[in-house]
């Protein structure tokens, strides 16, 4: 097909039926007005102008050459759209979605049939509104995302609690303090400014005021009811991200309304994500649109249910630019043939199941509140220290089992399940198990984990204080994973007590005695498949390139205190300074981040991070600051928050969050 002309309109008001005005940006093919064509949108709070406006103009602008609009919107209080934001994924958002797609919809140049599209919050709001079945919505693709809010988000993981919580809160408070640009809404800006910076709210009030599976976690998560979503969703998502699971518990609950891909990727488009190989989004999305918005007939709705990168033996390294590995496909994805493992009488890893009825084999396992520090972060945005690095100084402080050398290739996909008995020597505390490669020489590369507070054992919604000394029965699964253990490696099963930094302590750490006779481990076999060759894009570097005036970098480091007996784990990321070739406008964001324990008291747990969000033209500069921090004691979570701004280097704003306990629930 020839490639179509298109237009770029900067920025169009979109007036909701409550008063509130909504900013868009839409690249329009040209002769839509007489030839309608079919739309695909995107609503985030991630600012259209500066926040994604990379990734929107590597890929809307090939959309409108393919004869797709695109219509990219802030929600309320982001960017330049009025209002203040109100939480994530609430009713208001959904509403607004909605509205605009009939919008959309009743415009001259839309032929009626409107696809939505987004990866994380994008993502999430795709899959949401689908369930809420807009009438001119007629497909989605949703991609590091989740089905269930709750346990596959970053607020919570199967109870336990995840520091990505505080780190994402002080984010949007940073993100959504920022002004909308005065070139675009004139002098209204600074009026809007204050708006919400005294208006946005302090998101980790709210998300830790529902620490179990309730109706606040229920909304949004469409596994609560799959048939709600009725359109064909494509799905996907990378190994190296934090939201593996999503692409296959979509499949299964969608069933053939759904396609899953899962590559190797961090959280990025997979047509620039690292690790590569990459894949070629644009000319699957466009086919995939061309499809069902188009009534094409294309082939696209043949593909296979699932297709998967098999990462082959990698290596952990400070960056991981390519991965080894192969695609798979499967035509329809079912629940895989488990090969089973159990621990023999002298510790090793051994295929089989656990004897029945054997004499109880316990082991006292505590592990330092530090384990975990190889972890990496629960959703990854470059290939470094973000991913997990060699897991051998976590397993210092864990109980590991391994095989022996394997005598062939072993290829696995899907969730691993771990079973096993304990007896606690607390009422609570968290369990952590990891599945490990073990290369010849030693090095431990982490290749599925799973985490879980053990007063959930049983459920996330009424969760049950355990009774010390008395045995308990835990069934454990991990996150996905697609990865063949090479001949001469061996698997090794790590378990823990304490995945610190990104798992946060329980409020007691007595440790728990496993029966080491009862343990059970279900690898999911990779079974029947074809190999297969994904295309990758045609552009190696598909992202446009802005002026850099200060370079980006980044650093992690954990330091011990010996004498202090402290350990603290620091990040430091800046974006650097760029400014965007056409509206002058450079911007530049700054993540300091520490999170600091003593490896034997829980109590000490403390996390702080700060944004610095820069913006500036000649003439005009304005920066905010929002720090948020949490500590604990043993009956509650103290957290506190303040956001600064500041014109030209004078302080014009400053909102307090003041120090709020929120009763711990059990632990």
């Amino acid at each position: 097909m020839a490639s179509r002309g298109f237009t770029t309109i900067e920025n169009k008001w979109i007036l909701l039926k409550d008063g509130t005005r909504l900013a868009a940006r839409i690249w329009m093919p040209d002769g839509a007005e007489k030839d309608p064509v079919p739309t695909v949108f995107e609503f985030l709070p991630y600012r259209k102008r500066d926040g994604t406006s990379p990734r929107d103009e590597s890929t809307y602008p090939v959309f409108a050459a393919a004869g797709i609009a695109g219509v990219r919107i802030d929600i309320r209080g982001s960017g330049e759209s009025d209002g203040v934001i109100d939480g994530e994924y609430t009713e208001r958002e959904l509403a607004d979605a909605c509205e605009l797609i009939a919008w959309i919809a009743a415009q001259p140049w839309s032929n009626g049939s409107v696809g939505m599209m987004g990866i994380s919050w994008g993502g999430f709001n795709s899959l949401q509104v689908a369930a809420l079945r807009p009438p001119a919505l007629k497909a989605v693709i949703s991609i590091a995302s989740t089905v269930d809010r709750y346990n596959d988000d970053i607020h919570y993981k199967n109870g336990c609690h995840l520091s990505a919580q505080l780190s994402w809160a002080a984010t949007m408070l940073g993100y959504q303090s920022r002004p909308p640009d005065p070139a675009l809404v004139g002098e209204r800006w600074k009026e809007m400014w204050l708006e919400r910076l005294a208006g946005e709210p302090f998101f980790m009030e709210e998300w830790l005021s529902h620490q179990r599976r309730d109706d606040f976690w229920r909304h949004g998560s469409i596994s609560e009811d799959f048939s709600r979503v009725e359109i064909p969703t494509l799905v996907i998502a990378g190994w190296a991200d934090g939201y593996r699971n999503t692409p296959l518990m979509a499949v299964e609950g969608l069933g053939g309304k759904a396609k899953a891909l899962i590559g190797p990727w961090v959280h990025k488009y997979p047509h620039f994500a690292w690790p590569k190989p990459r894949t070629d989004f644009h000319g699957e999305a466009i086919a995939w649109w061309n499809k069902w918005l188009r009534g094409e007939d294309n082939g696209i709705d043949n593909l296979p249910q699932a297709r998967a990168y098999i990462l082959d033996a990698i290596r952990p390294a400070p960056r991981r630019d390519s991965d080894p590995g192969f695609w798979v496909a499967k035509d329809e994805w079912s629940p895989p043939r488990m090969q089973c493992f159990y621990v023999e009488q002298f510790g090793k890893l051994t295929e089989g199941m656990p004897i029945p009825h054997a004499p109880e084999h316990p082991v006292y396992l505590s592990s330092p509140l530090d384990t975990g520090t190889a972890s990496g972060e629960y959703f990854t945005l470059k290939p470094d220290a973000e991913m997990a690095i060699d897991q051998r100084s976590d397993d210092a402080g864990s109980l590991v089992f391994d095989t022996v050398p394997l005598s062939a290739d072993c290829d696995y996909l899907g969730r691993p399940v771990l079973t096993l008995a304990l007896r606690a020597r607390a009422t609570g505390g968290n369990l952590c198990a990891r599945l490990v490669d073990i290369h010849p020489d030693g090095t431990a590369t982490r290749v599925a984990f799973g985490v879980v507070n053990l007063t959930h054992r049983d459920g996330n919604a009424d969760p049950m204080p355990l009774v010390p000394g008395e045995n308990v029965s835990i069934r454990l699964v991990l996150d996905a994973c697609g990865y063949r253990f090479r001949k001469g490696h061996r698997i090794r099963l790590s378990l823990s007590t304490a995945y610190w930094p990104m798992i946060l302590p329980p409020p007691e750490d007595e440790g728990i005695d496993i029966d080491i006779a009862s343990l059970g481990l279900g690898l999911p076999m990779l079974g029947d498949h074809q190999r297969i060759e994904i295309e990758e894009p045609a552009n190696p570097d598909p992202l446009p390139k802005y002026i850099e005036h200060v370079a980006a970098a980044t650093k992690r480091q954990v330091v011990r205190d010996l004498s202090a007996n402290r350990t603290d784990y620091c990040i430091h990321e800046d974006t650097g300074l760029y400014e965007h070739p056409e509206t002058g406008l450079s911007t530049r964001q700054l993540r300091e981040e520490v999170w600091s324990i003593s490896p034997g008291d829980p109590l000490s747990m403390k996390g702080t991070s700060t944004w610095t969000c820069d913006m500036r033209r000649p003439g005009w500069f304005v920066r905010t600051v929002a720090t948020a921090q949490i500590a604990c004691t043993r009956t509650d979570w103290i957290i506190s928050a303040v956001v600064t701004a500041f014109e030209d280097d004078v302080q014009i704003f400053e909102k307090v969050f003041a120090e709020k306990r929120i009763a711990r629930d059990l632990m």
